[in-house]
């Protein structure tokens, strides 16, 4: 598969992966309104009423600089167009997928909004914001799944950062207000742009980042390119148990529908169903936990696009999207970052995610809960998100082959996921036994850098536990060789590993 074939599935990828938003609110006879759910935990109200404007001094309460999701396909759907022979060494004009807003929007003359927040620099980047909506009767909903996908097509990198749903903003014209209600607001009162117009603006303003292209989408199509592409393999590195419907077509208000389920650690085969029940369930967690669930099948889908013919299936997968998907970003569009692509793999992808400290849980006067941003840590966090790495393109050169020495199935898969997380590329193989009670780590570089070695163990928490060995080997086509033992704990939270 070309590279940039690659760079195509890695848009692709991210339209499918916005459709983990919040499931609808459930009677409370239902079992699962049973279960204790994290503090900050709100659900959402069903169907949408806009909730008044609280009257609150934004003085104090600004403090935030988040991102948001990103992009991709038409909301028409044209007859296929047959995909011409990729050239790497092609050049084109990419000047109409970059900013499309100069200058955050102009200060608020109300009295009520805070001064905007500077525009993070640009760096050549595309901008892409991937919502998911909670689309049910009517027309009324909220966007609560939001992560931005930050593009660098000349170098190959990117960066994911997961918004929460209740992040407490100052939106423009609205007032202060939660992160998701801003989209809606938008449609309602006719704002330039819309909905989308409405939210680019008020992340502009609050945030400081420039959105170039958008993407709306349920996640009733999201099931579906699942099941297109033949289900995904996710590697769930902690089990996750919530409540969940017996089968999919059953009636969600019946509490007998209900049942408790869990999906272990290892390497799950997930259909459109477990997958799409995978990244939006947050009954029995939080929504933190949920933006990991979402990057991580995100991460998966990208991951097994690159291992199959995805081609030939574009018209396909071009069609199921268009029916469900409101973009500003062509199919043109997007064979014109493919024409962009270097090698890209999950190596080159970067995963964050807003979470305390950068956002503090806070009770509005009229009873909400809602995150308030802490400026100063979250300004450094999103100016890192949305800048260039020079160790990530270091690490990025450095090749691990892992190899599973247990008898549990998957762990080379789910190190070498972690590994990927922390931003080194990866190769699988298989061990010479499997039965290695402590983790071994084979050091092939003519350096041998003891600092290098520690950082790949620390990153899978091995690092009082594994045995390293020294073997230099110039012609190695890898850098290391780890093989797992059972020294090695899978579950781990990849917001905790350093990029």
């Amino acid at each position: 598969m070309t590279s940039s074939t690659r760079r195509f599935i890695l848009l692709l990828t991210l339209l499918l992966a916005s459709c983990g938003t919040a499931p609808a609110s459930t009677p409370a006879s239902l079992p699962f309104v049973l279960i204790t759910a994290a503090p900050n935990a709100s659900p959402t109200p069903t169907p949408f009423q806009p909730p008044l404007v609280e009257q609150v001094t934004p003085t104090s309460l600004y403090n935030i600089q988040v991102p948001t999701l990103e992009p991709f396909f038409p909301t028409t759907t044209p007859s296929p167009t047959p995909i011409p022979p990729i050239q790497p060494t092609a050049t084109v004009d990419l000047s109409s997928l970059f900013p499309t807003l100069a200058a955050p929007p102009p200060p608020d003359t109300s009295g009520q909004g805070p001064t905007p927040e500077p525009l993070l620099p640009n760096n050549d980047s595309v901008n892409f914001l991937l919502i998911g909506s909670d689309l049910r009767n009517g027309n009324s909903f909220r966007t609560d799944t939001l992560v931005l996908a930050i593009l660098w097509p000349k170098e190959g990198q990117a960066s994911l950062i997961s918004i929460p749903r209740d992040l407490w903003i100052y939106i423009p014209t609205i007032g202060m207000q939660r992160i998701n209600t801003a989209y809606e607001y938008g449609n309602m009162d006719n704002y330039a742009g819309g909905g989308a117009g409405l939210l680019k603006d008020a992340i502009a303003y609050n945030l400081g980042i420039r959105i170039d292209h958008t993407a709306l989408v349920d996640f009733s199509g999201f099931s579906r390119i699942i099941n297109t592409l033949g289900g995904v393999d996710v590697p769930v590195s902690c089990p996750y148990t919530d409540w969940r419907l017996i089968d999919p077509s059953y009636d969600p208000t019946n509490p007998n529908n209900w049942q408790k389920y869990t999906v272990q650690s290892g390497v799950i085969h997930m259909d459109g169903d477990l997958a799409l029940w995978y990244a939006r369930s947050r009954q029995a967690s939080n929504d933190f936990d949920r933006s990991r669930r979402q990057q991580e099948v995100l991460r998966a889908i990208f991951s097994q696009a690159l291992q199959t013919n995805i081609l030939t299936r574009i018209p396909q997968l071009y069609s199921d999207l268009s029916s469900t998907v409101t973009t500003d970003l062509s199919l043109a569009d997007i064979l014109k970052l493919a024409l962009y692509a270097p090698k890209l793999t999950n190596a080159n992808i970067r995963s964050y995610y807003i979470r305390p400290p950068y956002v503090t849980p806070w009770v509005t006067p009229g009873g909400a809960d809602v995150l308030l941003p802490n400026q100063p840590s979250l300004q450094q966090y999103l100016t890192e998100a949305t800048s260039l790495s020079t160790s990530a393109t270091q690490r990025q050169k450095i090749a691990v082959e892992v190899q599973n020495g247990t008898q549990s199935n998957g762990w080379a898969a789910l190190a070498a996921s972690r590994l990927n997380y922390a931003g080194y590329a990866t190769t699988i193989s298989n061990a010479d036994r499997q039965n290695y009670t402590s983790s071994v780590l084979i050091d092939y570089t003519s350096s041998q850098d003891a600092n290098a070695r520690n950082t790949i163990l620390a990153a899978l928490g091995l690092t009082n536990s594994a045995t390293i060995l020294s073997s230099p080997e110039p012609n190695s086509a890898t850098q290391y060789r780890l093989i797992i033992g059972y020294d090695y704990q899978p579950c781990f939270q990849p917001q905790d590993l350093a990029h």
